[in-house]
């Protein structure tokens, strides 16, 4: 597969999917101790350089909502997002849980509320430690030395450091003419390059790349938006590790195309990016808005929550337009 332009010698040593092995965790090229992978090739330059091409006076969500009865991995017997109060006005009026008199009880109507979740609920990320082969994760970390009765010690949401990079929308329905791509449409090279020519965008080092099958559409419906979702192919997954990409996302529950075309493998696609490349993914963004106002190229903002040693955790992703797009 050919290397962009951009992608050189020295270059391809910061790229881990360059040195990858099939089926293989690979090590870090940003030392033993690394625990974000690709996000490394994000910094203080790359930072600045799209902040200063930010339009602030336009911002595009592209986080879901979270509610009782929204879409999840139910059928593999995780739990459901859950939500209920821990205090009501009345409520406190009763229990008088603060200890004081009716009339500040009345006077102070007090709400709290408390969910329950898994990590992979709504727009959230991939952490490293989601995905590896044979009890190891990303950079040779094993589960026998990093993973206690609770979480992983390392290379979880905790570590990821807030994203703040230039962003890259492929729209493939868009690229076919249709509005949401079939049931477990594999998206390939050749759709993503289409995507790229027809956009008029290149890829560049450290990009945080966005593909669009219009399944959100479907949203929030449990069957019609998680069954036979279209995604990324094993190929179209090394197309985009190659790239020199530190973090892709898509608008779908499992980021790559279901169920796996890859028979001894049924998640090869999140097994390839976290194991083998170090790519972090975002999954469950709402692209629909950046795609229908033909924003292809913004700065991305993004930080997950930092909890510790997860595998996953929510993140509001933010996108601004660009001053000279």
């Amino acid at each position: 597969m050919c290397s962009p332009a951009f992608v050189n010698e020295a270059t391809k040593s910061k790229i881990a999917a360059y040195h990858a092995e099939f089926n293989k965790v690979s090590k870090s090229p940003f030392g033993a101790d690394d625990q974000i992978g690709m996000l490394n090739l994000i910094d203080a330059a790359s930072r600045k350089a799209i902040m200063s091409r930010i339009d602030p006076s336009r911002v595009f969500d592209l986080s879901v909502d979270y509610f009782v009865g929204m879409p999840g991995w139910i059928a593999g017997g995780d739990p459901t997002f859950q939500m209920w109060m821990t205090h009501t006005p009345r409520g406190t009026q009763i229990d008088n849980l603060p200890g004081v008199d009716e009339a500040q009880n009345q006077l102070v109507s007090y709400s709290g509320d408390a969910v329950s979740m898994y990590t992979h609920s709504g727009t959230h990320i991939d952490a490293l430690n989601h995905f590896g082969y044979y009890g190891e994760i990303f950079n040779g970390f094993s589960a026998h030395d990093h993973l206690s009765s609770r979480n992983w010690d390392v290379a979880g949401a905790d570590k990821h450091p807030p994203v703040i990079a230039r962003g890259v929308l492929l729209d493939v329905p868009a690229l076919l003419g249709i509005d949401e791509l079939p049931a477990s449409y594999g998206v390939g090279p050749e759709d993503l390059k289409g995507c790229l020519k027809r956009q008029g965008v290149e890829l560049q080092l450290g990009d945080v790349i966005l593909v669009r099958t219009g399944r959100m559409r479907a949203w929030p419906d449990q069957d019609a938006y998680i069954v036979d979702g279209p995604g990324i192919t094993l190929e179209g997954a090394r197309f985009l590790a190659l790239s020199g990409a530190s973090l892709l996302g898509t608008d779908t529950a499992s980021f790559e195309q279901t169920p796996s075309n890859v028979p001894e493998n049924w998640n090869v696609v999140h097994c390839y990016l976290l194991a083998e490349a170090g790519i972090p993914m975002l999954e469950i963004a709402n692209l629909e808005e950046l795609a229908a106002e033909r924003v292809y190229e913004f700065a991305f903002v993004g930080a997950c929550l930092r909890l510790r040693g997860a595998t996953g955790a929510p993140i509001r992703p933010l996108a601004f337009p660009l001053l000279d797009r």
